[in-house]
């Protein structure tokens, strides 16, 4: 994996309205990122005029994964002057691809996108489907997305906590020796915008 490629991960809420869009082209420019990996697109469709006008002329590149009516989708573009992204793999809550840095002798690797159902028993699916996919993507593996689950009790502010699902979450991370790259700037990811808020980190 080259160290110095760029990533941007991110759970959009929705690419439908242009306001929405212009302010996730606004984040993605300054980030200069190689490659978008977007969940929760909210999009059955989604066509190549969306991706230049969300991503810009440079990311040419674009696989996705419908959501079902307005709920899921995920969209991993990529600016294909910088990698080339090929057999890419679909399941149920997953975008899987195979990656190689132009220009860089580092090793080819696996980037998968996950955006995970909510419902408890879907999330098990879910967690089989993680392990299934692991064992299609040998050799350097990435993984990131919004997983709708968490496995501390520190990636919650309140003591509402699913302890079954988490140790779950938990044995899949272990099982597939997965380790979480840091999060800077913020100690969680999400919140229900609600007062008081419940924020998560997931």
């Amino acid at each position: 994996m080259d160290h110095g490629l760029k990533i941007i991960n991110w759970n959009v809420r929705g690419l439908n309205a242009r306001a929405r869009r212009t302010a996730v082209r606004s984040l993605v420019v300054t980030s200069s990122a190689s490659i978008a990996c977007f969940q929760e697109t909210k999009m059955e469709f989604v066509y190549s005029s969306t991706v230049l006008e969300t991503l810009g002329s440079e990311f040419d590149e674009y696989v996705y994964l419908p959501a079902s009516g307005t709920r899921g989708g995920i969209l991993l573009a990529w600016k294909s002057q910088d990698v080339t992204i090929t057999d890419p793999m679909f399941t149920t809550n997953i975008i899987s691809a195979w990656v190689t840095t132009r220009g860089s002798t580092s090793v080819p690797w696996w980037l998968t996108i996950v955006y995970a159902p909510q419902d408890n028993n879907a999330k098990i699916a879910f967690l089989h489907e993680i392990h299934d996919i692991r064992d299609a993507c040998p050799g350097p593996w990435h993984i990131c997305g919004d997983f709708n689950m968490i496995y501390r009790d520190e990636d919650k502010n309140n003591g509402n906590l699913n302890r079954r699902m988490m140790g779950r979450f938990r044995r899949v991370l272990n099982d597939l020796a997965l380790k979480e790259i840091y999060l800077s700037g913020r100690r969680y990811t999400w919140s229900n915008e609600q007062s008081p808020p419940t924020l998560v980190h997931l």
